[in-house]
């Protein structure tokens, strides 16, 4: 029984078991903890270690953090294991301009050579000038077309590796954290900000290496044709660099907010079609499009703000670049009229000059995708470094749990201590010390707010508690791998929720290498075989998304045919039939006593018929276990479940 001293509580505005808007989520507090003992477990922000989590305001601008360079070794970690295919390409491209810039020097020599040669009869030079400039262009093609099916390759694989690593990634993190940060936030990560990254890897790195190679080796020919007239066209840069340096100062940040914004747009969006049953019902249309005008006006700003920035930045280079090759032509022409500059020189100048400054167009729009795929992998590797709040057990300190004392799968559940609190408000478990004994079913009631559905989330280990232990047979929650507590414990919630597939792959979910014997025999035992047996398809039938071709209690059924199969140790109810009307709710109470037979339990229950099933009863308040009894003994009593009880019944007879 609970032995706690009174403790104001802070609930979410929602009350219990519900959670402030996103970005707002549960976090275990950081102050006001007592230090732990020896021996005792810390948990990230216990004070026994930094706090590694976002804070709230981070999820509200959607900035999680990330440590220094981690955008770059995010970067790296996808390249490096395609470093082989990384240099075949940029060996590739490398020999593909040496083809393409050879044009211009064969132009050259076609003019000061090839031609005075053709004028005494020679015509060798010129065509032998002519199969070499074909040859250029038949090999600038060849290489052109190998490093588009290289780099492609390359690519594809970087996207392939990076969606999966946010998806796994995802999947691991704690229930806090997807709390608080948006699925639509999660698809933004993995489509719109991928997406980005894919035009950078496509088109733009591609462009940069090109204008790096065009840069280098034309200026090298420039200097080798003329010296002066190479100085004057690499001094030429000096403006280009500084509109480049200043268009990156300005256009990360709206890069930044663009990807903030698109992000907002999915998350209204996704926020929308789940909802689409109340925003129809209480009439949200109208409301619901005006909140989606002002975020789609907002993403229009900040994606045309940095559309204008690329206008100034394309307009200032191609001006510096037009007055560039201006001033050299007509400096080259006069040097040619003086005698000191070869006409052919100059052609092949000219040509040089206009595919050196032809590429800044280009060099622009890598820099657009440069800084829209920064700010997204920015972004990405924010929530690649998020940590889990709920950490496995370094695998030398992983244990496994004791063989079962009797022949019945139920474990002892001990809380040891346990106080808990969200980031959002005070404590909501003040020290709290409880026993359930193995194969006992415990029904814990009590006001919204009580901390029903907390103690079922720290049961589950959704959560790890601010302080203390939460021991299942005497082994903490913390010490068990994410499969061995799984195997022991499972959580069938409110809103039974099935996936798209068939009735018989969300009851396997349960145990995936059940055969469908297996699965049919836990179908019977709940009694869910006669609806399931009458489906189009029985067992094969597809429930569609979220289960929405059978009924709340038929998904209830089917989720207690899953509890069923996996066979757990604990199993925690949350408020499983308060969705339900009174013939479902009286055959998931059959079902549960079939499911609840011989283990442990801890039903949260809000209608007090899910109590009847019960060994022990247990009323919270504030925290606190203020009774614990059988439910006879309670009704019996004079205390607040007798009153419950007397008027539940009171409303059921009226």
């Amino acid at each position: 029984m609970s032995a706690s001293t009174p403790a104001s509580q802070t609930t979410g505005p929602d009350g219990e078991g519900s959670f402030p808007p996103d970005g707002e989520g549960p976090f275990p507090q950081d102050a006001g903890r007592p230090a732990p003992s020896p021996g005792e477990h810390t948990t990230p922000g216990s004070g026994a270690e930094p706090d590694t989590t976002a804070p709230a305001d981070d999820f509200d601008k959607d900035t999680l953090p990330a440590p220094p360079g981690a955008t770059s070794a995010l970067l790296r970690s996808l390249l490096s294991p395609l470093r082989g295919r990384v240099v075949l390409a940029t060996v590739l491209l490398l020999l593909q301009q040496a083809a393409v810039q050879g044009g211009p020097l064969l132009v050259a020599y076609a003019i000061d050579s090839g031609v005075p040669a053709v004028r005494v009869g020679d015509y060798g030079p010129l065509v032998a000038i002519g199969i070499g400039y074909l040859l250029c262009a038949g090999a600038s093609g060849g290489f052109q077309y190998a490093f588009i099916v290289a780099s492609a390759r390359v690519n594809q694989d970087v996207l392939l590796d990076l969606r999966g690593r946010i998806f796994r990634h995802a999947q691991a993190l704690s229930v806090d954290f997807h709390e608080r940060y948006t699925s639509g936030r999660l698809i933004s990560r993995s489509t719109t900000d991928v997406e980005s990254l894919r035009e950078l890897l496509s088109e733009g790195l591609q462009e940069l290496i090109t204008v790096i190679l065009s840069f280098v080796y034309i200026s090298a020919m420039l200097l080798w044709l003329d010296l002066s007239l190479g100085a004057v066209a690499v001094a030429s840069f000096v403006p280009l660099y500084l509109l480049v340096r200043r268009y990156q100062r300005r256009a990360g940040p709206l890069f930044g907010k663009r990807s903030t914004a698109i992000a907002s747009v999915i998350v209204k969006f996704a926020e929308t079609m789940n909802g689409i049953r109340p925003v129809r019902a209480f009439r949200r249309e109208r409301a619901n499009e005006e909140e989606f005008g002002v975020l789609n006006r907002h993403h229009e700003r900040a994606n045309g703000d940095a559309m204008l920035e690329m206008a100034r930045y394309v307009v200032g280079s191609r001006l510096v670049a037009n007055t560039a090759v201006a001033g050299i032509v007509l400096w080259g022409a006069y040097r040619v009229t003086e005698d000191t500059l070869a006409l052919g020189v100059l052609a092949a100048a000219v040509l040089y000059l206009r595919r050196l400054y032809d590429p800044i167009d280009r060099l622009g729009m890598f820099l657009n995708s440069y800084q829209s795929a920064a700010a997204s992998l920015e972004k990405v590797a924010g929530l690649l470094a998020q940590t889990p709040s709920v950490p496995e057990p370094h695998p030398d300190r992983a244990r496994t749990l004791p063989a079962l004392a009797s022949e019945h799968p139920g474990r002892e559940v001990d809380f040891d201590g346990v106080r808990f609190a969200y980031r959002t408000g005070g404590e909501v478990l003040p020290r709290f010390d409880l026993t359930l004994p193995a194969g006992q079913t415990v029904a814990v009631v009590g006001s919204t707010g009580a901390g029903k559905s907390t103690l079922a989330k720290l049961l589950a280990r959704f959560y790890d508690p601010t302080a203390g232990r939460v021991l299942l047979d005497g082994v903490d929650l913390r010490d068990l791998s994410n499969a061995e507590l799984r195997r022991g414990v499972v959580m069938v919630t409110q809103e039974a929720f099935l996936f798209s597939g068939t009735v018989a792959e969300n009851i396997a979910i349960g145990r995936p290498d059940a055969t469908r014997e297996d699965v049919v025999q836990a179908a019977k035992a709940i009694g869910a075989h006669d609806f399931i047996a009458s489906l189009p398809d029985g067992y094969d039938t597809d429930v569609r998304k979220r289960g929405g071709r059978i009924s709340a209690g038929q998904r209830q059924l089917v989720a207690f045919a899953r509890a069923l199969l996996a066979d757990p140790a604990v199993l925690i109810l949350d408020e499983a039939t308060s969705s339900l009307d009174i013939p479902g709710e009286r055959a998931v109470q059959r079902a549960m006593r079939t499911v609840l037979r011989g283990r442990t339990a801890v039903v949260i229950a809000h209608r007090l018929s899910t109590v009847e099933i019960a060994d022990r009863v247990l009323v919270m308040e504030h925290g606190r276990v203020v009774e614990d009894g059988t439910p006879a003994e309670l009704i019996a009593g004079s205390g607040s479940f007798a009153d419950m009880h007397r008027a539940w019944r009171d409303s059921v007879v009226g």
